[in-house]
């Protein structure tokens, strides 16, 4: 092939597609041109040697925040081994601050911006012998004129991986931390061949649709038409996530969510901080009562799964107030609240407060930050404890039962804070603890805050038999009855909607 389209995913379930919208826009180059997708696990070496397996003239890479440092030890291998082949890199990593990145000086080409028709034109001179410049600004292209990607979709993507899909693009808010807030306007595909899309991919199987659009409510009469389609197609196994603008849930659209059966609709909703003036400093324009008002209707009246942001880390937001907001987010019973770090994306204009609030960030990917003036680092690497023992214990579903005896009390962050310093002063790290053991910890930290050892033993059980965690441990049998002694077996436990949204991914960006 004289083209390899290549990139690495974070993980397997995750497909590209960036890489389906270039590959699918390259016209008279399509068949000359193969996908090659790794995942970021992926040994540079043997990443390296997939690629020249294709011999190809140009290689064209796809950069995101999760393999820029895997990207650049490809990159430098290639260079060593075949000069002679032209690389050129893509994405939001690559897109902005060009010239501090060694990888970037590493290419022959990089193209900034969105490439979809930018990418065939820079492969065609390359392929032609014509020069190219080092840095190619590509043009924003018409979406109407944009050939879809999703015939690109394979079989087996459509039955095992993420399959992501977009109505429109851009952001009309200016939030700080977002790359979007460059875009300041939003695009949108030919509607009627936008849907005629979704149903050839709905006809071929697919049932797990992830919109990937930035604010799918922002045109009602969109949002409207989309519900439909897939009301008009309901069956058990349909799941769609949509990332939603928190403040605008008019009535009629009320009645078409309102219609749906549980477990069907995953809503992404993107609060990020409930203080009035850190969200006036990051340009994060939302109104929290209303906020309020639509979670508390959407747990009321639909089967909705909630997926909802906060961000730790923002300028000047301290963990007292990050409490607070978590707090208020918690009373309102979402079924998952993301607790991510602030990170600095490259060519965000968070960078303006770098200096007037203290904000020291990780040099290397993912940039995370590392303290601010209003939360020093011994501090946030309790909160990064937090974050991901609350995804371990809350967000997966697996202690539904345990978590509101751990959680009681004046203050649920109060709490949880608690548990997991306990967990991580145990352990002395917060990834791949073994389940049993965790299970035991946690048991021991609730004894140890009063609660009464057969409630708590108790719900543990329930958890394990729910998600088919088993056998009973032998510390936990005096709680269990015959039955549940003799279990041997692990059971499957339910596909409800949180399981749904486990097994095809959880906030997974498109790579």
């Amino acid at each position: 092939m004289d083209i390899v389209l290549a990139t690495f995913n974070a993980k397997y379930i995750h497909a590209a597609f960036g890489l389906r919208y270039l590959y699918a826009n390259l016209g008279e180059l399509q068949p000359r041109t193969v996908l090659v997708e790794m995942d970021a696990g992926v040994a540079p070496l043997d990443a390296v040697e997939a690629l020249l397996a294709h011999e190809p003239r140009v290689i064209g890479l796809g950069v995101y925040i999760w393999n820029a440092t895997l990207m650049l030890a490809v990159v430098e291998l290639l260079k060593a081994l075949r000069p002679d082949i032209a690389i050129v890199l893509g994405g939001p990593e690559v897109s902005h601050e060009i010239d501090a990145q060694p990888l970037c000086a590493l290419a022959d080409v990089v193209v900034v911006g969105e490439a979809d028709l930018a990418f065939a034109q820079v492969c065609t001179r390359l392929l032609a012998g014509e020069p190219v410049d080092h840095v190619v600004r590509a043009a924003l292209p018409e979406l109407t004129t944009l050939r879809l990607p999703y015939d690109h979709y394979t079989d087996e993507d459509l039955a095992r991986r993420v399959v992501y899909v977009e109505a429109s693009r851009g952001c009309p808010f200016l939030c700080a931390f977002c790359l979007s807030a460059l875009d300041k306007s939003v695009r949108r595909f030919d509607e009627d061949a936008f849907v005629a899309a979704l149903g050839a991919l709905h006809d071929r199987g697919l049932r797990n649709f992830k919109f990937v659009d930035r604010t799918f409510n922002l045109s009602i009469a969109s949002c409207k038409r989309i519900l439909g389609f897939f009301l008009e197609r309901l069956d058990p196994d349909l799941f769609v996530h949509f990332e939603l603008i928190p403040d605008r849930l008019p009535t009629e659209l009320k009645a078409l969510i309102a219609a749906f059966p549980p477990g069907t609709l995953q809503f992404e909703i993107g609060i990020q901080t409930f203080d009035a003036e850190v969200a006036a400093r990051i340009d994060r324009r939302h109104d929290p009562a209303q906020i309020e008002a639509n979670l508390t209707w959407l747990r009321a009246n639909t089967g909705v799964h909630l997926h909802t942001d906060l961000i730790v880390g923002l300028p000047g937001e301290s963990v007292t107030q990050f409490a607070a907001g978590f707090d208020r987010l918690f009373a309102l019973d979402p079924q998952e609240i993301q607790v991510g770090i602030l990170k600095r994306l490259r060519g965000a204009p968070i960078a303006r407060h770098t200096g007037p609030w203290g904000m020291i960030y990780s040099p290397r990917p993912p940039y995370e930050v590392l303290e601010t003036g209003a939360i020093r680092f011994p501090e946030l690497q309790a909160m990064k404890r937090f974050a991901r023992f609350w995804s371990v214990l809350a967000n997966s579903g697996h202690y539904r039962h345990t978590l509101p005896l751990l959680m009681g009390g004046e203050s649920a962050f109060a709490r949880f804070l608690a548990l997991s310093e306990a967990l991580g002063g145990r352990f002395g790290r917060s990834h791949g603890i073994a389940s049993g053991r965790l299970v035991e910890a946690v048991y021991d930290h609730g004894i140890g805050a009063g609660i009464a050892p057969e409630s708590l033993g108790r719900a543990l059980i329930d958890d394990l038999l729910n998600t088919g965690r088993l056998p009973i441990p032998d510390f936990l049998r005096p709680f269990a009855t015959e039955e549940e002694r003799a279990i041997r077996k692990a059971r499957v436990a339910p596909k409800d909607g949180h399981a749904r949204q486990e097994a095809h991914g959880s906030r997974g960006a498109p790579a």
